[in-house]
């Protein structure tokens, strides 16, 4: 069985198929006093993000993406995430949010009654509908609301060229 995404942990939705693949399976079940090696529940391992010792999973950051008249805006919440931990890198065709946010937290693991949060990396790369002008583009974070804008390429837009000559004698 595929390892879910990230919006699938998060909203606990299960693909069909998945589901009855796992019903095809012959499953051996623990016993409900199991212990596991890390000794935690294995359920909440990969809410965690770390089904395997040492692996760190990367979490989808969820966005909106819209056109304006003259723009391309991208939305995302990135609360509890510092701006200069954000890592935004543009190309006249694809925009790329990587960050880091960071757990504080203040309870041990068997305290938790819910975990539903996401902690550690995320990233998301998005592919534009149109191309931009990078060295326009802009970027604000608002009370864990951050907007990129990034201004169109104008197709239509044209300018006279003169031709200039370096005419012996002038």
């Amino acid at each position: 069985m595929k390892k879910p995404s990230f919006l699938e942990r998060l909203t606990g939705s299960v693909n069909l198929d998945d589901f009855d693949e796992v019903l095809e399976e012959d499953i051996a079940f623990a016993d409900d006093d199991a212990v596991y090696e890390d000794d935690t529940q294995q359920d909440e391992g990969d809410w965690a993000g770390g089904e395997d010792e040492g692996d760190a999973q990367e979490g989808e950051l969820p966005v909106d993406m819209y056109q304006t008249g003259d723009s391309i805006v991208i939305r995302a919440l990135v609360a509890g995430v510092s701006p200069a931990d954000l890592d935004i890198a543009i190309t006249r065709d694809m925009v790329t949010i990587k960050g880091h946010r960071e757990e504080d937290q203040e309870a041990p693991d068997d305290d938790y009654y819910h975990r539903e949060l996401f902690w550690g990396a995320f990233s998301r790369t998005l592919l534009l509908p149109e191309e931009v002008l990078i060295d326009e583009a802009e970027a604000k974070e608002q009370h864990g609301l951050l907007e990129i804008r990034l201004p169109k390429v104008d197709k239509d837009r044209s300018t006279r060229l003169e031709v200039k000559s370096k005419a012996k004698g002038s």
